[in-house]
């Protein structure tokens, strides 16, 4: 089945633009690149598709040494004329194959700019030192992640529920439908392989094959690019372990219960970081715009999936019987999950959120996430319970200069107006439903410019 993604509209965007130049699609492995691209080739009369990992594609790289050849023998092949080259895709996928592929890319952009280019790659930080001219402001980016909630609802055709989650407020009527298929997306996840054998399907118990098959892929490529055999085996001990450290942050020194020291479990962090199967997510103690991530405190750890993650722990089952997935896996499986829609809202660069810690010595205040708004520095707590038990945000709203925060939760959309236990500061509290995780942004601005204190400065 074809899943439609919101990438393609910006596709669309950069096949139109005028100051187009060849575009690299990242993402990890299996979030669906080549998949989109084969979609987006219906844009166009005349295309062509290479594969890097074919010897019969790569050839042409290695033969030739001008773009002008390596057109005119692929418009050969293709009987393609030259005049049609402005309705033309020339899509090269897996260019982390061929650092010479890469090299090119700036003379298809100086030399022969009406050709459409687009290519595809995984892993390519890790290749980026053997390109030799690497081609930076002669291409565009564009990033793709695992399916978020509103591509899954579109996938699942929930066409009513699309609509009605684009409100803002969202109404009340649609609560218990949206809670209930963000719980389905919750649990199996965004990866596109199962999402499609899920809805084909419709039986949990038929997905394990299809995670498997994505996780063994994971490990074999990355440990390619372990400086040694060490290197190998820390990358294979933190992706057997590090899925239990969900609900905490983490030290590299003796990661996992292992002897690993500091350099070697970062080395091997890094390298999954690159490869976005697991991602260093790190606090910032700022309380206003801009976030300085603080690199010297301990990160916690992101998945790149959380359906991946659920059945890597063995919780899948577990949660169906929940209705409040806030108390999921000791109450982490909300917060990642957030974490990751937001991660998919940043289609033009790679970008991650932090979370904030205090800067006080034997402080334990943390809140969950922070979303900057104009000059603001939003504090978002993902968490059931009253307004009253949330320290950390209180001590975080006690220290900034407004009186907005979030909490997300499993209820309906509220705005309350509290008062903190400390300074008994007046604030504002937007209790979110959490399967509004990719309407987080919109609705920051929304309870921003729709409510205000008397005599709070902003």
């Amino acid at each position: 089945m074809d899943i439609t993604r919101l990438l393609y509209k910006e596709l669309c965007l950069w096949k139109e633009s005028n100051s187009r130049k060849p575009l690299i699609l990242r993402g990890a492995r299996q979030v669906g690149k080549t998949t989109l691209i084969k979609q987006f080739a219906s844009e166009y009369p005349f295309k062509i598709a290479l594969n890097l990992e074919k010897k019969e594609d790569l050839r042409y790289f290695e033969e030739f040494d001008s773009v002008q050849d390596i057109v005119n023998a692929l418009f050969a092949k293709h009987n393609i004329k030259s005049e049609n080259r402005s309705q033309t895709l020339l899509f090269i996928d897996e260019i982390q194959e061929s650092p010479e592929a890469i090299s090119k890319l700036r003379y298809f952009y100086e030399e022969i700019a009406d050709l459409h280019v687009i290519a595809a790659g995984s892993l390519l930080e890790h290749v980026m030192h053997d390109v030799k001219s690497f081609p930076v402001g002669r291409v565009n980016y564009l990033y793709l992640q695992p399916l978020n909630f509103l591509e899954f609802l579109a996938a699942k055709e929930q066409q009513g529920a699309l609509k009605e989650i684009q409100k803002i407020p969202i109404e009340s009527y649609a609560h218990t439908l949206l809670k209930d298929l963000f719980h389905d997306y919750c649990l199996i996840g965004g990866m596109p392989e199962v999402v499609a054998s899920y809805l084909e399907k419709d039986q949990l118990s038929d997905l394990a094959s299809v995670y498997e098959s994505i996780q063994v892929p994971y490990r074999d490529d990355v440990e390619k690019y372990a400086k040694n055999a060490t290197g190998a085996r820390v990358i294979r001990h933190i992706m057997d372990t590090a899925y239990f450290y969900l609900d905490k942050r983490i030290k590299f020194q003796n990661f996992g219960n292992s002897n690993y020291r500091s350099r070697e479990v970062s080395e091997a962090m890094h390298n999954l970081n690159e490869a976005r199967i697991i991602q260093l997510i790190y606090p910032t103690t700022e309380i206003g715009v801009p976030i300085i991530p603080d690199i010297k405190k301990s990160p916690r750890l992101q998945f790149l999936d959380t359906g991946l993650m659920n059945f890597e722990l063995g919780i899948q089952a577990d949660m169906i019987a929940l209705d409040d997935l806030s108390h999921a896996y000791k109450g982490a499986v909300i917060p990642h999950m957030i974490t990751q829609e937001l991660i998919s809202l940043n289609v033009h660069s790679y970008k991650t959120p932090n979370f904030w810690v205090r800067d006080k010595t034997q402080s334990s205040a943390e809140v969950d996430l922070v979303i900057p708004y104009k000059d603001l520095l939003i504090p978002v707590e993902v968490k059931s319970g009253v307004a009253g038990k949330l320290k950390s945000l209180h001590q975080f709203i006690d220290a900034c200069n407004h009186a907005y925060a979030v909490r997300m939760y499993a209820g309906k959309l509220a705005v309350e107006q509290h008062k903190t236990p400390g300074t008994n500061k007046a604030y504002f509290l937007l209790n979110l439903p959490y399967y509004l995780g990719t309407k987080l942004p919109e609705y920051i601005a929304w309870f921003v410019e729709n409510h205000k204190l008397r005599g709070i400065s902003r």
